[in-house]
């Protein structure tokens, strides 16, 4: 390419909160910079020390967000082995005990200046816009692609209903159809969204590549290198594969008989989780949540992981990189991990008993060069640049038997009603969004704004 791109990537979580949305768009970062074709940038949240308390591990705290910048940087070097070539930018946001999450504040597209606007990747776009009061991202990049992470329509239907996820699936369609070029779904786990495709973008931390590969050399050595037998990793929350494990061994202890399970987490739901697997009568032990990369989990054979609410499980992957079985379920969210011979999919309880057992008696099978590249953020860039299609300037797709004339006047259409749409919803986040404060400000060299005035004589761009 003659000219370089510059990459904005958004997204809605940072080191050292160790989250989907903290981890995979900083490892895009580095590896769309790696070879410098591209110019790129990472957008992250900037919290109040107040809201730091409820998100980072171990009372970690950062009295700048330069000092924030550091731990991610050195956080990524400890896991790629090289320095990373990118700029990170900070936005200010706030988070929502309510939703468990971090929310933008004010127009975040200011974060990137007008002359460096070229392509913005919103990681998780419906989070990112369902409160956006500013700038619009289609006028204000040329591209804009959104990578969906999260499965929001399931949590819902497991935590409220059914109403509230039928207005959240057309609020979702609404706001990403205003504010993205095209979207790519990590899995067809998600829901359908204009303009959308599905592919896999995301790789696995090198950490568990290297594992694998250390796994392998001993399984040519010896054929020794599994000690120990199941596990399960992950958040204890009911939602995260819990309830699906225990109704599992619940309804099949006697064919499991004998079985022992390791359960590694900790969360909001740890003790009832732990007081209910204590009820059965196969033996599973739980410890404390560690990272998955710790040598603890090295010698385990099998991983169980039932999940349905991920999008793509990032455990199974790590599992599938470190030359583990993996047995899960039959399901949109593993169809990238069906490739690969250590997947085992079952599509109920009698296939889950059949797979685990035979997991246990079988020998993973090594990790060969073609699967440690699938797994890999190399292979992952390449997708995304492949789907992504940088260079294209997007326009909206029409009949080709339609005439000139009508043409034009369907896509005049589109953008009026497109506009309109925009401008309610620029509307009503007048009311919903929020500002941030005169210290986020001052600390990231953002203009303080202005207080409202309502919207009679406001306008949307």
């Amino acid at each position: 390419m003659d000219k370089k791109h510059h990459i904005a990537i958004y997204t809605t979580a940072s080191i050292p909160w160790l989250t989907g949305t903290s981890v995979n768009p900083l490892f895009r970062a580095a590896y769309l910079a790696k070879d410098g074709a591209q110019k790129v940038t990472l957008v992250v949240p900037w919290l109040p020390l107040k809201d730091q308390e409820h998100v980072f591990p171990n009372g970690i705290k950062f009295s700048s967000h330069l000092e924030q910048e550091k731990c991610v940087r050195q956080w990524l070097e400890e896991r790629t082995g090289f320095a990373s070539n990118f700029s990170i930018r900070f936005y200010p946001g706030k988070f929502s005990l309510e939703k468990r999450s971090i929310l933008a504040l004010g127009d975040i597209t200011v974060i990137i200046p007008d002359d460096e606007a070229d392509v913005a990747v919103l990681e998780e776009p419906e989070h990112l816009t369902w409160f956006h009061h500013g700038k619009r991202w289609k006028k204000k990049f040329r591209l804009v692609v959104g990578i969906v992470h999260t499965n929001y329509l399931e949590y819902v239907r497991r935590e409220r209903n059914a109403v509230q996820a039928f207005f959240l699936k057309q609020i979702n369609s609404w706001v990403v159809d205003i504010y993205c070029h095209k979207v790519i779904r990590l899995s067809a786990a998600t829901q359908d969204l204009p303009r959308s495709l599905v592919c896999n973008v995301h790789g696995v931390n090198p950490k568990f590549l290297q594992i694998g590969m250390k796994t392998r050399e001993k399984q040519q050595h010896d054929n020794q290198a599994f000690s120990k037998g199941v596990y399960y990793i992950g958040k204890m929350l009911w939602s995260k594969g819990y309830k699906e494990l225990l109704r599992l061994l619940r309804d099949h202890q006697k064919e499991l008989a004998g079985l022992e399970i390791d359960l590694h987490g900790s969360g909001e739901d740890s003790a009832q989780i732990e007081a209910a697997f204590k009820k059965l009568e196969l033996a599973v032990k739980v410890h404390p949540a560690c990272d998955h990369a710790d040598p603890l989990f090295h010698d385990y054979k099998v991983l169980l992981n039932p999940s349905t609410t991920d999008v793509v499980c990032t455990t199974t992957a790590e599992a599938l990189a470190m030359g583990k079985i993996v047995v899960c379920a039959n399901h949109p969210s593993n169809e990238f991990f069906m490739q690969f011979p250590n997947c085992r999919t079952y599509d109920d309880g009698e296939g889950f008993v059949k797979a685990t057992l035979k997991a246990l008696s079988d020998e993973p099978a090594p990790l060969a060069d073609k699967q440690r590249h699938e797994l890999s953020w190399e292979a992952a860039t390449e997708r995304f640049l492949e789907v992504a299609q940088l260079d294209i300037t997007p326009m909206r797709k029409s009949s080709k038997t339609t005439s000139k004339s009508f043409l034009s006047t369907s896509l005049s259409l589109k953008k009026k009603f497109e506009d309109a749409s925009a401008g309610v919803h620029f509307v009503g986040t007048g009311f919903l969004s929020s500002q941030p404060n005169e210290e986020q400000c001052k600390e990231l060299g953002l203009a303080i704004p202005s207080k409202k005035k309502g919207f009679s004589s406001g306008r949307w761009i």
